[in-house]
Order: C-alpha cells, then structure tokens, then sequence
C-alpha cells in the first residue's frame, strides 16, 4: 500500500491541508511546520475514513486510507478541533487539580 510516492504525496497533501486547516480555523495554534503536516496527514486519513464511511469510496482498500486535498482539509479541521477540544479539557482538569 505505502510506496516512496505515496510517503511523497501524504508528505505534500499534510504540509498543504493542516496549513489550510489552520486558515480556515480561527485561533491561535501555535505550531512547527512538522506539527502542522502531521495534521494534515491525520485529516487525510480522517477524510479517506469519512470518505468511505458516506460514499463507499474505495472499498477494497477499506477504511483506512488517505484522501485527496478536499477530504484531507476537512479531516484536518476536524482534527484541529479535536485537538482544541482534548487541549481545553485537559488544561481545566489540571487547574481543578492544583
């Protein structure tokens, strides 16, 4: 399943949709360039699951697989809100702790 080109392709689809992702989101995200492409490789996978999961797209490869540009933005902004969402609570569990 993963070749050179496809390490390729995921590295420049990541790079591309968690930067959008980050545009598109309004908020401060404070990330490196590497944080940002693991985003947008993770929304791709969010998108290639979302993809098969309303679609059927691709069904022998399962749901497991990447996405293309549209797909992986909006899997990146899900996962950036995600993100944001897992951040929040644990920063408050920690202030009601100490």
């Amino acid at each position: 399943m993963f070749n050179f080109w496809t390490v390729v392709y995921l590295i420049f689809i990541g790079i591309v949709a968690g930067y959008l992702a980050r545009l598109l989101v309004k908020g401060s995200d404070p990330m490196t360039w590497w944080q940002t492409m693991l985003l947008g490789i993770v929304g791709s996978f969010i998108g290639g699951f979302g993809g098969y999961l309303l679609f059927g797209w691709d069904e022998d490869e399962g749901f497991f697989q990447p996405s293309g540009l549209i797909f992986s933005i909006l899997g990146a902004v899900v996962a950036l809100l995600l993100w944001r969402l897992i951040r929040a609570r644990t920063s408050r569990a920690e202030g009601s702790r100490g």
